[in-house]
């Protein structure tokens, strides 16, 4: 099955292959800020499963996160960032909600960064938690 995330006005996108290798919901301080929430929602696909790129995106770099370098590829039109690129971590992330044609489904796990979740985020007890190494 394949599925297409946009940004908000439609102009850019990514359309995938399958499932993601990994699915879930970040609170660090990065992925707060990339979203302006209280968590990201992330889908991970190997490169293999990337079947094309829609329009042509703007790109801010970012060195030395926990992930190593960054590539966000982000709409310079509506400022939608829908996907990333990170040195420490296989393939490419795809913000979750942008999925909106067709949804992802649940996520399986969350990532916390110290006591930086909010409190009043309640998230399934069936996800796996990871807490990740500074």
């Amino acid at each position: 099955m394949n599925r297409i995330a946009r940004c908000c006005c439609r102009e850019i996108g990514i359309e995938v292959e399958g499932l993601p290798w990994l699915h879930g919901i970040c609170h660090c301080d990065n992925c707060k800020r990339r979203t302006g929430s209280a968590f990201g929602v992330s889908a991970y696909f190997e490169d293999c499963q990337i079947v094309r790129y829609i329009g042509k995106p703007s790109i801010w770099a970012r060195k030395d996160t926990r992930f190593g370098d960054q590539k966000r590829h982000f709409c310079g039109n509506c400022g939608t960032t829908l996907y990333w690129r990170a040195t420490k971590i296989k393939g490419t992330g795809i913000a979750g909600g942008c999925f909106t044609d067709d949804p992802l489904p649940e996520p399986t796990m969350t990532v916390a960064q110290g006591d930086h979740v909010y409190e009043w985020v309640k998230l399934p007890d069936h996800w796996d938690r990871t807490e990740p190494e500074d």
